[in-house]
């Protein structure tokens, strides 16, 4: 049972990283936290993986004062798909056909669905991001979807002003993001789990859902 949940765990984080450079290559628009990780990697002339890790790292210090506990996945989130991003980008070269990067964005929304439900499904930990917006739900009591769409609004808003890549795929991932992971998510959950990965993903597939994302 743990073998097969590294082994989903780890496959989920690969893809969800190698998808985020189909998008970054199709440059139709990111995700609200690509947004600011794009933004972010080009004032610091960094790498977009490095920013990635660096993000989740300093996210997951914002844990300790809302006692939340991070797993084995939440720290494996941390650098596999920032690494995964990086490898992406590089084996993917910049697209000119129009054509190509609508395909690029249309794929790259429906694998990060369908690892987001591989590697939320293994129930080894949620991933930074994700373990911010249940802690602050869980400290004050409000919405998911508030408190979700609070966050990458204010991730989205300040990873416009430094650059990053907003247009119709931002649209479409809020739209679509959701009702994938829905979809995906009970095929890998794996029962029996500490984790509780089936509730879990129930609030950030229904969060996923906000025009934020």
């Amino acid at each position: 049972m743990m073998t097969r949940r590294l082994v989903q765990l780890y496959v989920g984080l690969l893809f969800y990283g190698l998808s985020m450079a189909l998008l970054i290559r199709a440059d139709l628009g990111l995700d609200p936290w690509d947004v600011f990780h794009q933004g972010l990697a080009d004032r610091l002339s960094l790498s977009f993986g490095t920013v990635v890790i660096i993000t989740g790292a300093v996210v997951l210090l914002l844990w300790i004062p809302m006692r939340q506990r991070p797993g084995i996945g939440t720290v494996s989130n941390i650098f596999v798909i920032g690494l995964a991003a990086d490898l992406g980008l590089w084996l993917i070269p910049d697209l000119q056909s129009l054509t190509l990067r609508v395909a690029f964005l249309l794929g790259g929304i429906l694998i990060i669905g369908v690892a987001s439900g591989a590697y939320i499904g293994a129930g080894l930990g949620p991933g930074p991001r994700d373990g911010l917006m249940t802690g602050i739900v869980a400290r004050t009591g409000g919405s998911v979807r508030v408190v979700r769409t609070g966050i990458e609004l204010s991730v989205l808003a300040i990873g416009w002003m430094l650059g990053g890549t907003v247009g119709v795929g931002t649209l479409l991932y809020a739209l679509a993001i959701g009702p994938i992971v829905h979809v995906t998510l009970p095929f890998f959950t794996i029962r029996g789990s500490d984790e509780a990965p089936a509730t879990r993903a129930g609030e950030l597939a229904e969060a996923k859902t906000c025009p934020a994302e």
